[in-house]
């Protein structure tokens, strides 16, 4: 079985975020740098497959150099080789042009199951995965939180608003968008560690895949404005109401 993982590498939620010069993205100078936690279920799952089925396991990410450390992580937790699509302004392009790159490497390819994650942390679109699925013309369960495969046929279990599960079957080659909650990602071990450096890692300029325009934007970033916070009434009712009555003739246009 010939099998895809994609992967994104974004801060740290829990760094100290600032806005860039330009104004349209955040400064990526003083974050620290992990893998989407959604990407890890998917990475998880891939892994699971590949050890079930004796398949081949393929990382791919797209991103500036430094990427390279998240994808040893992909490779320590055990997939065969690393695809580092080169490109130093990632962050500018928007989920189509990000998936025309993913569909343009793997389209010849013919991968059998190809996993990422729901969304990423950082910009939340939850659409890469369903637009590769639809540039490759393949099936696409997405937010799944049970995963199974069985003689070319992959059963899932996907979450619906309200806590409704549903169960979806489809026979491969297919997609799949991984949910928090899918598997437990397996904690790293030194000898796996030592054995991602020296794995196989492809390193691909952006411009031999990219061959589509974003087609959105970001014009501007910004935190949003801090606002006064609420005031809290104490007191009798009858009290109560006449001071708020005080506060709205102060502060509004209500009139008596």
């Amino acid at each position: 079985m010939n099998i895809l993982v994609c992967i994104k590498q974004v801060p740290d939620m829990e760094s100290r975020f600032k806005v860039d010069e330009d104004g349209t993205w955040f400064d990526g100078a003083d974050l620290a740098w992990r893998m989407n936690e959604y990407d890890e279920y998917a990475v998880e799952q891939a892994v699971q497959l590949k050890e079930e089925t004796g398949g081949d396991l393929t990382v791919l990410c797209i991103g500036p150099e430094r990427v390279k450390e998240t994808m040893k992580k992909a490779l320590a937790m055990g997939c065969d080789r690393g695809v580092h699509v080169v490109d130093n302004e990632s962050f500018k392009k928007d989920p189509f042009a990000i998936a025309s790159i993913i569909a343009e490497f793997a389209g010849p390819k013919n991968f059998d199951l190809i996993f990422t994650g729901m969304q990423s942390q950082d910009r939340g679109s939850a659409q890469v995965g369903v637009l590769v699925a639809e540039m490759l013309g393949l099936p696409c369960a997405t937010t799944i939180v049970g995963f199974s495969f069985d003689n070319g046929v992959i059963s899932v279990k996907r979450e619906l608003e309200g806590g409704v599960k549903a169960k979806v079957t489809a026979s491969v080659p297919a997609l799949v968008t991984c949910q928090l909650g899918l598997n437990s990602p397996r904690y790293l071990t030194l000898p796996n560690i030592l054995k991602a450096k020296k794995k196989e890692m492809l390193v691909i300029p952006v411009a031999d895949l990219s061959k589509t325009q974003a087609l959105e934007e970001t014009t501007s970033l910004y935190f949003p404005e801090k606002k006064g916070t609420g005031l809290i009434l104490e007191g009798d009712v009858a009290d109560l109401a006449d001071q708020l009555i005080k506060i709205l003739k102060e502060k509004t246009a209500v009139l008596a």
